[in-house]
Parts: C-alpha cells; structure tokens; sequence
C-alpha cells in the first residue's frame, strides 16, 4: 500500500514541486494538501495520512502548534518538519511537539524520499550530527539552573540501558554506539528499543528531548 502523504506548507510553488516529487514514486501517493496548520488539522479529521510534510512559519497556525495537536490525536499520523534555514529557531519545539524528525526543504530528492520511508516505518530522521548541532544551538532554551524532576520511569533502566540512552542522547548512531561500546548494532537497536518502551517514548528523538531536560546530559554531548 502507498504511503499516503499531506503537504502542510503556505507556499503553493513549494507544494507543486514536493507533489510532482512524490507523485513519481510507485510507493507514495499525496492525499492532501494545506496552507496553514488549521487546515491541515481540519482536513486530517476526515482523511488518512501516513506522513505530514510540515512547514513551521505559515499564517493562522504555525506548523509546531498544528503538530503538537496532531500528535495529540489517536493514532496520529507522523510528522516530519520542514524549514528554509538550518537550525531554525522552530526546529526543537518542533520536535518537541511530537514531530519524528527535522530536515531542510532544499534537501536532495533522494534524501526527501528516504526519510519519508523512515519515518513511515516508524525510524527518526534527524541525523546525529544535526542533533549534536540542534541541541548545541538550543540548549540555551531548555531549562537552566536546576533541572527538572528525574523521569520517573528512567530508574527502571538497566545500567546498559542507560549508557546507550546517554550515547543516543549525544547524537551517537545505533553504529557509533555499538563500536563505544563494543556490542553488534543489533543488539543496540534492542536496547534503545527496551528504552524506549520503559520510558513511553516514540523514538529517539524523545529520548533526547527528555535527556536534554532532566540534566541527564548537558548542553556540548557531556553526561549530567
């Protein structure tokens, strides 16, 4: 079955160009389109999505409130941000907000194409070096001074566990981190995996987002 893909942006030429992109491939299909996050959510009440494609700067509601509510749903459909600028402002609330990943609108085709496949099989698309330098250029705005409460769940994870959340935490890949640690990539595919069903996270990014905010790693990749 093709995935089933909406467009989210206030710039029809945009759209027109992602649409022609995406129409040429045998596995996906664009049932929707939208020039603000209120109408992408209206039109998401009576349409099924497999992947939002979403601008963050549009008039009436911008795409990191539209994604918030989007999550919010039932089953929701994923997210995946797109912005003009490398490191947009909007770019960590946005994946704050539920979004499974972040990338720039100039991207190559191929890559587009690649990371809707992922996010679609349930994968983040947010590549570690980006993280290491998305986390770097906003840790100014997550909360400073003293952190917030310990994740209540984080004490369920075993020692190794926790390594590899703090190694995922740094922007590490499951093949950095199995040659730190000196374990098969599948086996660390089975830990974050283990990580992120104790913690009731989606998926890597999250365990960063929380990571980040409970001081368990500081701004620069250090261990809290």
């Amino acid at each position: 079955m093709a995935i089933r893909v909406m467009l989210v942006d206030d710039q029809v030429l945009l759209r027109t160009g992602f649409r022609m992109v995406l129409a040429a491939q045998p596995d996906m299909e664009v049932v929707a389109e939208a020039g603000d996050g209120a109408e992408a959510i209206e039109i998401l009440r009576a349409t099924a999505v497999d992947v939002v494609l979403m601008d963050v700067r549009m008039p009436r509601l911008d795409g990191v409130e539209a994604t918030r509510r989007i999550c919010e749903q039932p089953d929701p459909p994923k997210v995946l941000i797109l912005t003009t600028f490398d490191l947009d402002e909007y770019a960590f609330s946005g994946l704050k907000a539920g979004a499974s990943g972040f990338m720039l609108k100039d991207v190559p085709p191929g890559e587009l194409l690649a990371a809707i496949r992922s996010v679609h099989s349930g994968d983040a698309v947010v590549a570690p070096s980006t993280t290491r330098r998305l986390l770097d250029r906003f840790s100014p705005m997550l909360p400073s001074g003293t952190p917030e409460p310990q994740h209540k769940d984080i004490a369920k994870l075993t020692e190794r566990e926790r390594e590899v959340m703090l190694l995922v935490a740094q922007g590490l890949s499951n093949g950095e981190i199995a040659g730190r640690l000196v374990l098969s990539e599948a086996t660390v595919k089975t830990h974050v995996g283990r990580i992120l069903t104790k913690l009731a996270l989606r998926d890597r990014v999250q365990v960063v987002v929380l990571a980040y905010e409970t001081g368990l790693v500081r701004a620069g990749g250090g261990a809290g």
